[in-house]
């Protein structure tokens, strides 16, 4: 089993917190602030560079006011895909 930080589900998860704060039109400075992280975390977050932990994921959804099943059924449907 391949390591789940080079996954096409890790890479899809980048992907779609990335595009969430594209959607509400906040830098990673900005988004970091609301959380109470430092700004470089979202950017290695982003890029794949750090992985995210299910609480910080939470906090990200509610920080966004997204609905974190959105990213668990996608996560869920690429990986039956393997």
């Amino acid at each position: 089993m391949k390591k789940a930080i080079y996954s096409k589900e890790s890479k899809l998860l980048c992907q779609w917190l990335t595009a969430k704060r594209h959607e509400k039109q906040l830098t990673q400075r900005q988004l970091a602030s609301l959380l109470g992280i430092h700004h470089s975390i979202v950017g290695k977050i982003e890029t794949g560079e750090r992985q995210i932990n299910i609480i910080e994921l939470i906090g990200y959804c509610q920080t966004l006011e997204i609905d974190l099943m959105e990213i668990v059924q996608r996560l869920k449907n690429s990986y039956m895909v393997n």
